[in-house]
């Protein structure tokens, strides 16, 4: 069965002791079946990878930073938003343990022999987790509720003594539960 290349991948060969920094620039396009694309995701994606190398083990540093597209929640108008992302790997050298002696979460096992770790998977992982649970565009003047001089005239603290309806309103339900 022909096995498909890996698009981020760390060759272990030519890897030092100490710190190693790899540089890669790809598009959303590039990860077949993780529909980056449908989450935002249309520009060039860098990522940064850092590997350091000891005798026994190799923690990777995973820097993730693109441009992303959305449309707002609110107002539905074009919002451009940079996205950063962070994740560290560890790895330990050593046989591939099975099942049953797995041992802990936060390292995985790599064959002293391996030719390369394949970091395409928690690259993605990385961008996913990056996303915005909620997107709006507090800069457009076009958004009805964020961008009226009247909705921030509304949102600031009132002073002391002056005390908005909400604030009158949640007194009552206080008194009324005591």
């Amino acid at each position: 069965m022909h096995k498909e290349k890996s698009r981020i991948e760390i060759g272990l060969g030519v890897l030092v002791d100490g710190a190693n920094e790899f540089n890669f620039t790809c598009k959303a396009s590039d990860f077949e079946g993780r529909e980056l694309t449908d989450a935002g995701f249309t520009r060039d994606i860098e990522v940064n990878a850092v590997a350091e190398k000891s005798e026994d083990e190799i923690t990777i540093t995973i820097n993730t930073s693109t441009l992303a597209d959305f449309t707002c929640d609110i107002c539905l108008a074009p919002v451009s938003k940079e996205l950063t992302g962070s994740l560290v790997l560890s790895y330990l050298f050593g046989i591939a343990v099975d099942n049953k002696d797995e041992g802990s979460d936060d390292y995985k096992r790599i064959e002293r022999g391996a030719e390369s770790i394949d970091i395409t998977a928690e690259v993605c992982e990385t961008l996913l987790l990056s996303l915005p649970m909620k997107v709006t565009c507090t800069g457009n003047p076009d958004c009805k509720l964020y961008g009226s001089e009247q909705s921030m005239k509304e949102n600031e603290e009132p002073q002391p003594g002056n005390k908005t309806p909400w604030q009158e309103s949640l007194e009552k339900l206080k008194s009324k539960y005591r």
